[in-house]
């Protein structure tokens, strides 16, 4: 079990990181009109890597708010 003072310290964080990953993803994303007008070509090259960055976020932020703050949806 975590320490709920520190796990919910973690889940903040990352909810920030799904965040800064989402943006990652959709402005290195060449088939939406968010492109960038930056000439770093290699901001574009690791869209692949930015998507694994958004999902371990995602799913660690939704494990680790379970763990701490418990299902809401569960009885009592």
């Amino acid at each position: 079990m975590v320490d709920p003072l520190l796990g919910s310290k973690i889940v903040y964080v990352l909810g920030f990181v799904n965040i800064f990953g989402l943006l990652l993803v959709l402005f290195s994303c060449r088939c939406l009109g968010f492109r960038l007008k930056i000439g770093a070509s290699k901001f574009y090259k690791y869209h692949c890597y930015y998507w694994w960055i958004f999902i371990i976020s995602v799913l660690l932020h939704a494990l680790l708010a379970f763990n701490v703050f418990g299902n809401p949806f569960k009885g009592g």
